[in-house]
């Protein structure tokens, strides 16, 4: 695979939605993930390009891709079923449930919240930005792991 053929996969892999993509032949190995922040990894065993498996192999790792995203939408159902509201992030970034890797988490389940306390904080472009609860309640189940990568509107906690 030359250089050309991956600068082409990666241009075609960051403009699309997929999070993660993994290509594998005899002859070389390459990933992507837009979750940890490392854009590409190629280790070639013998350097011999194979340019036309290359779309197949895009189109068929498209497909199994996508596949383990159909599952977690289950998950995420049985989830709504649970009583209290939804405090959802406000923006895109990694959710903290503690101040420190050291430091005791801010709400666990069953915990009492006051309006405006710290439920997590959410780390954008180097910014920590607390999240407050919006009332007085209690934590009836935590939606987010510690360091779990975060978009915009996902559910975070439930308060009832």
């Amino acid at each position: 695979m030359n250089i050309q053929e991956i600068k082409d996969l990666m241009s075609q892999f960051d403009q699309s939605s997929l999070r993660e993509f993994s290509y594998q032949n005899a002859t070389d190995v390459l990933s992507f993930s837009k979750n940890t922040g490392s854009v590409a990894s190629s280790q070639p065993a013998t350097p011999a390009p194979v340019v036309q498996e290359v779309a197949p192999a895009v189109e068929s790792s498209v497909v199994l891709a996508e596949e383990p995203a159909a599952p977690s939408a289950p998950e995420v159902a049985p989830t709504v079923a649970a009583e209290g509201e939804v405090v959802e992030s406000p923006l895109v970034g990694v959710a903290y449930l503690a101040s420190g890797p050291d430091k005791p988490a801010f709400v666990q389940v069953g915990d009492s919240v006051s309006k405006g306390q710290t439920l997590l904080i959410i780390e954008a472009m180097k910014v920590m930005n607390e999240v407050p609860a919006p009332r007085d309640g209690i934590v009836t189940e935590i939606l987010v792991s510690n360091e779990e990568m975060v978009e915009f509107g996902k559910g975070l906690v439930r308060i009832k």
